[in-house]
């Protein structure tokens, strides 16, 4: 039985070390190859795999945790591409195409767990279980941005009563059918708006952008020059223009999320939503927040591991034994 009291944990992406430190730090204790706790549990926000140096111990922690009742999780973009990574439509055409962008992107989990390996699938049918985002009394989950207009696209086209993909929902969305489309793109990666005339610039990985993430948590990011992210310092040449409100959050329930590889140290820009990716897969922090069920939320319940910079590796595990997918 999960607890009230959670400690809801940002983007992992394969740094296993931090990870352990991070448990630790907040009580908990390895007990048979689980971490638990006696008053508390976890909720991962997504992204475990991709581009860190022990992606399957990372998994193994999450899934050993889920699967004894001591975390839950949701899934984020990383674990949506992997699943159409390897999902194939009507035509016999992979759901996510095995072009040299994505192929990169994905290489380093595709390595570490042996492509089309019974680890891999076992992986595959995991993320499948998990749900798009936590609902709670007290606090609400999802990877990228809480939208209501979204997850309602999603919820009555895409998900079953558990806030997981069917089959056939997940075949929609890579339709490209824009309704659907483009509700999962804001609840998983998150909303974007296009960028003023002849502006643009080039991404983390080196794609040129036309179109920039906004601060949707922050009712005070009104205009493009408060609200764009991940433009590497750009942001100061854009506009004052204002920017639609369409995404601000103004529901009273905290929301938690990652995604969005923030920077420096973590800070509260809402009482009321929280990112919680610090991008410790480029030097920066692996991040929780302790939850009581607080209504306003509060910077001293922010708990931080710096990224050990490490490439430090565990033992693979092998799934000799089926997991169960639920979580």
């Amino acid at each position: 039985m999960l607890n009230n009291d959670v400690d809801l944990i940002g983007d992992i992406h394969g740094h296993a070390a931090e990870l352990h430190a991070l448990l630790k730090k907040l009580g908990y204790k390895e007990i048979d190859g689980v971490y638990r706790h006696p008053e508390r549990s976890v909720v991962f926000l997504g992204d475990f795999i991709d581009r860190g140096p022990d992606q399957l111990e990372v998994l193994r922690i999450a899934q050993s945790m889920c699967n004894n009742g001591s975390a839950s999780a949701i899934m984020g973009n990383h674990e949506f591409n992997a699943i159409g990574w390897v999902t194939e439509n009507e035509n016999g055409h992979f759901l996510r195409s095995h072009d040299v962008v994505h192929r990169e992107q994905h290489e380093e989990f595709l390595k570490q767990i042996v492509e089309n390996s019974k680890a891999h699938q076992d992986a595959i049918n995991w993320f499948w279980s998990l749900p798009i985002l936590i609902d709670h009394t007290s606090y609400r989950a999802v990877h990228a941005c809480w939208h209501n207009d979204s997850i309602k696209v999603l919820r009555d086209h895409c998900l079953d009563e558990n806030m997981r993909f069917t089959r056939l929902g997940f075949n929609l969305v890579h339709q490209r059918k824009a309704e659907l489309n483009e509700a999962m793109e804001i609840v998983l990666k998150g909303p974007e708006e296009k960028l003023p005339k002849g502006m643009s610039f080039r991404d983390k990985s080196g794609h040129e952008r036309h179109e920039a993430r906004i601060k949707w948590w922050d009712r005070n990011a009104i205009t493009f020059a408060k609200a764009a992210l991940g433009m590497d310092g750009r942001e100061a040449e854009l506009p004052d223009a204002p920017i639609p409100s369409r995404y601000h959050y103004n529901d009273k329930t905290p929301v938690f999320f990652g995604h969005y590889w923030l920077k420096g140290k973590p800070i509260i820009e809402s009482e009321n939503a929280l990112c919680l990716d610090y991008s410790v897969a480029k030097k920066g922090s692996l991040v929780a927040y302790r939850h009581d069920q607080e209504s306003k939320l509060n910077e001293k319940a922010i708990v931080s591991i710096p990224s050990q910079n490490k490439n430090l590796i565990f033992p693979r595990f092998t799934h000799e034994v089926q997991l169960p997918l639920t979580c």
